[in-house]
């Protein structure tokens, strides 16, 4: 039985590969390959925002506290 050719990706993919993981707070990463190479590395990074911080505080529960 022939065994697929053990192939190594760059040490200079490799690196930004790492690098994208280590800029990326929430998100994803996609990698590309074609014929057992990289070819392309796309980041998509979210950016959350905590609701409570910008939700306004309904008018009916500040004329009660008053």
């Amino acid at each position: 039985m022939s065994q697929a050719p053990k192939l190594k990706a760059s040490d200079e993919v490799i690196q930004e590969i790492l690098r994208s993981i280590d800029l990326l707070r929430f998100g994803s990463i996609e990698i590309t390959v074609h014929d057992s190479r990289v070819t392309q590395i796309e980041r998509r990074e979210k950016i959350r925002f905590n609701n409570e911080a910008t939700k306004p505080k309904p008018a009916l529960q500040n004329a009660v506290n008053h």
